[in-house]
């Protein structure tokens, strides 16, 4: 039987949401090789739309290749990788390739982002195989409602090759820098201690996951040498109107015999004259449109929701038509995108109080500074009650980052908090005593938005020249602070500002370090396991590129290169594989002292295993 139009979606929610929008009739569902394939007619075609499940093809080394202990793993750096069909995916690949055999016209309806292009060039790769005549349309769209797929199937485009060839790129120096050293990290180790590894384990390294690490270790070392000191600080507690008024020294004391004299003569002068009496009105502006990363950290932050988790759930959420596609680096509501009808989408939801209020206020979005041109950032896409996302996804999760998605959008469009800013400096003996305060006076977007309201701390109002009876002065001591763990939302952030990792994979990097066992998440802090910081001393000592955040900044800003057609792949391969076989070269010169410290910090997790110290990610 002939097939009219095939459509190929990214996943199976997907493709049945686009048979239910275009389907003039009803839809019929069959099973081809167990995948569901939606039958509709449109325009008196016949129609078909199928759902893959994420790339269908790997970038892999040749079978003879994978016998790590018969096989020097420099070699690889001169090896060019295949394209090969991922195990768990084969039946889709027969299912695609039984529809795509008769298919006249082929919409490649895979996400409007890098890593969809690529998928949608995997799928056009197993159609033309059994049908060279085909003809292959890319579908864009951002939001799966009824509209969206509607505008998408009415102007379809071209595949941008560009997009494709940089993912690929890619994943070959991810494929071939990962396994040289993650075979010589592993085969070192054996060759030491053929016992030190459990069978059929190894020792990872990644061009994204091990500079992630690297952040992880640095921030973790600095926090082990700091050394506290101890400082002292002065505080006295003043009557000012019929209240108790608290106030701290300007500076801190390190001599805590200076910080007595200083009291002292406090307590001798026994009151205090206002200086500065300082009581100002500022706005607190609404948060920019959200992409990606900051819904992650948002999500860590306000709702103590992992990042990788949270994305795996928002993505839930667009494909069963909740909110939009949610991989975006854009932080600018393009013009095409009607605020005011998802304000009016949002009318029969939970939040639909407030839409409506909005909606009789004119629309001042706030504005980023960031366009990736293929998405605009996440928002609502219909409106929701908690119970039937409960009902729904069996899973309270899905409602808070909905919740938050809503929250978050409204927000955007609501007027500033108005605040004032208090601050009181006092003198006595020569020493200034200061404090400050806050006072909300409108809270604008905070009324949708309680994440991000400051605490309030109302001063009295006093007036420079005002003379205040000390009620009560002493010195408390202290000790400085080392610096914290790094916690995911800044290690989230840190990636984006070196580059590692797309928006779309940075919580996968993070997740990856936990599971190779590199380092652990605590209370939302990543702390380095004796093995992660033994991995990065090692590679720091024989390659400190491999390890440091710019070299894959570098990496990214050479492949978005070829995006734009100023590179060519093999440049950007012949490029970084050099390095790399450089680095390697000197790893290979100092294998033995490898294998010493490697080994030593597996013995050393082993038995902080057995010892019940190790702990479960949270």
């Amino acid at each position: 039987m002939v097939i009219d139009a095939l459509v190929v979606a990214e996943k199976d929610s997907v493709a049945r949401a686009i048979a239910k929008y275009l389907a003039q009739g009803s839809v019929s569902t069959r099973k081809v090789y167990g995948i569901n394939a939606y039958w509709f007619t449109k325009d008196g075609k016949q129609w078909v739309s199928i759902g893959l499940r994420g790339h269908i093809m790997n970038i892999d080394f040749p079978m003879e290749l994978n016998r790590w202990h018969a096989i020097e793993p420099s070699r690889l750096f001169d090896v060019e990788p295949i394209l090969v069909i991922r195990d768990e995916n084969i039946n889709y690949v027969r299912a695609l390739s039984h529809l795509g055999s008769s298919a006249r016209m082929v919409y490649l309806a895979l996400d409007a982002d890098s890593e969809g292009e690529a998928i949608a060039y995997e799928a056009m790769f197993v159609v033309r195989n059994v049908n060279p005549k085909a003809v292959f349309r890319r579908v864009l769209f951002s939001a799966v409602t009824k509209s969206d797929i509607i505008n998408a199937f009415n102007s379809p485009t071209n595949l941008n090759p560009g997009l494709a060839k940089r993912v690929f790129t890619r994943m070959i120096l991810d494929l071939t820098l990962g396994a040289v050293f993650t075979r010589a990290l592993t085969l070192s180790v054996e060759k030491f201690d053929r016992n030190a590894l459990p069978r059929g384990s190894f020792l990872s390294y990644g061009p994204c996951q091990t500079p992630v690490l690297n952040l992880v270790v640095q921030r973790a070392i600095e926090r082990e040498n700091f050394k506290p000191e101890k400082y002292y600080v002065i505080y006295i507690t003043v009557n000012a109107a019929g209240r108790e008024l608290t106030l701290s020294h300007d500076g801190v004391f390190k001599d805590r015999r200076e910080a007595e004299g200083v009291l002292n003569l406090v307590k001798g002068a026994g009151k205090v004259r206002v200086i500065t009496a300082n009581y100002k009105e500022e706005f607190l502006n609404p948060p920019m449109p959200l992409d990606t990363i900051e819904l992650e950290r948002r999500a860590s932050r306000f709702l103590n929701i992992r990042p990788k988790a949270a994305l795996d759930i928002a993505e839930e959420l667009y494909r069963h038509g909740y909110i939009s596609y949610p991989r975006t680096e854009t932080t600018i509501y393009p013009p095409t995108l009607n605020l005011k009808q998802v304000l009016l989408g949002l009318t029969h939801g939970e939040h639909g109080d407030y839409a409506k209020a909005l909606l009789g206020t004119p629309i001042k979005p706030t504005r980023g500074d960031s366009d990736d041109g293929a998405h605009p950032p996440i928002y609502p896409t219909k409106g929701a009650k908690s119970g039937e996302l409960l009902r729904y996804f069996k899973n309270e999760k899905y409602w808070k980052i909905y919740d938050l998605v809503v929250r978050h959008f409204l927000a955007t469009l609501s007027p500033p908090a108005r605040v004032e800013r208090q601050r009181i400096i006092v003198e006595t003996a020569g020493h200034k005593f200061e404090t400050s305060g806050l006072k909300i006076i409108e809270r604008g977007f905070l009324v949708i938005y309680p994440y991000e309201e400051p605490s309030e701390k109302v001063l009295p109002r006093l007036k420079v020249g005002d003379e205040l009876r000390i009620i009560k002065a002493w010195i408390e001591e202290r000790e400085t602070e080392p610096p914290p763990y790094l916690s995911e939302s800044e290690l989230l952030r840190l990636m984006k500002k070196y580059g590692i990792g797309t928006d779309a994979t940075m919580q996968d990097h993070i997740h990856t370090n936990v599971i190779r066992g590199y380092f652990k998440i605590r209370n939302k802090q990543c702390i380095p396991t004796p093995l992660g910081k033994a991995v990065i001393n090692i590679l720091g000592k024989t390659g400190n590129e491999l390890i440091d955040p710019w070299f894959r900044s570098r990496m990214e800003k050479s492949l978005m290169e070829i995006t734009r057609g100023s590179l060519k792949p093999d440049d950007v391969l012949l490029t970084f594989k050099d390095e790399a076989r450089k680095i390697y070269e000197k790893f290979v010169n100092r294998q033995g002292e490898v294998a010493r410290e490697l080994v030593k910090a597996l013995r050393e997790s082993l038995s902080r295993s057995k010892g019940g110290n190790s702990s479960k990610e949270e």
